[in-house]
């Protein structure tokens, strides 16, 4: 059995222990409500972006951008893996590493027309570990989400896909559920499908486009883009936030059942040390009443 010195270090030990995971799971979940209302913040704009896509795709030249042109098969494909730049998170992170190797392997065959690009410096950290060739790296977007840098982000992809360098763009990422719930999804990017409204919502009515109508469908098509990625980014802080909240709890919740085990276990350290204690004074007694 250890001895009561050592029992008392391990319950100081996991105190400590507990009140860090206590103050880390206060800080991720004034993080989590911060990027949940990030998230209800950008919802409305991303509902009114897809009505008015929905209503202009009604026309077609809508349906002829090159950002809807479907390339089947998709011979080359640009695979971007959302992870998180720090770990204590739960399963967040190994949940979509997890997929991405499942991906890679069902798609063995084409390997070579799959290019990996990382978001969040756990994804990139597994790639550099298993040798898995990474395209592009995309640094501290998930740290500060700005719809800017997305707006940039989907440029560069829309250039990409427009001028044939790729065929699909595909987001492997955690989606946002709740606080306890992420789900692993795999979302293709581009090339993008327009929504459609319900029947009851159809507009027969025409339009006087300002700017021009090419110029302005244009425009609305690469918003459109932009602000599903800047909304995909969003989800995934939740989701790690969330999930970080989560696992803080829990390890909490582990750290006082192991206290409350290492106290009671304490406490018959102690008993068993006192009995023993006792029936040595005792033996010592009767051992001098006897030699008297």
């Amino acid at each position: 059995m250890p001895s009561l010195r050592h029992i008392r270090k391990r319950i100081s030990s996991v105190k400590n222990t507990e009140q860090i995971t206590r103050a880390m799971k206060m800080v991720a979940a004034a993080r989590f409500r911060k990027a949940q209302e990030a998230v209800i913040a950008a919802r409305p704009f991303a509902r009114g972006m897809h009505q008015v896509l929905a209503r202009v795709a009604l026309h077609k030249d809508v349906r002829d951008h090159p950002l809807l042109a479907h390339r089947e098969p998709a011979k080359k494909e640009d695979l971007y893996v959302l992870t998180s730049d720090r770990g204590l998170c739960g399963s967040f992170n190994s949940s979509v590493l997890r997929a991405l190797e499942h991906y890679l392997l069902d798609h063995y065959e084409k390997r070579d027309s799959i290019r990996v690009h990382t978001i969040g410096q756990k994804g990139y950290q597994y790639c550099k570990k298993n040798k898995l060739d990474i395209y592009e790296n995309v640094e501290d977007l998930l740290g500060s989400p700005n719809y800017h840098r997305a707006m940039d982000l989907a440029q560069d992809l829309s250039r990409r896909f427009i001028d044939g360098e790729v065929d699909r763009v595909t987001l492997l990422l955690a989606e946002f559920k709740s606080a306890v719930q992420q789900n692993v999804v795999f979302r293709t990017l581009l090339p993008l499908d327009p929504p459609e409204l319900q029947e009851e919502d159809l507009s027969r009515v025409d339009y006087l486009f300002e700017p021009p109508k090419p110029e302005f469908l244009d425009k609305i098509v690469h918003r459109y883009l932009a602000n599903q990625l800047f909304m995909v980014i969003l989800e995934s802080v939740a989701s790690e936030q969330g999930a970080r909240m989560t696992a803080m709890e829990n390890a909490s919740e582990n750290a006082k059942e192991m206290i409350g085990d290492l106290t009671l276990q304490y406490n018959k350290a102690r008993q068993a040390a006192i009995t023993r204690e006792l029936m040595e004074i005792v033996g010592g007694a009767e051992a001098l009443k006897s030699a008297g």
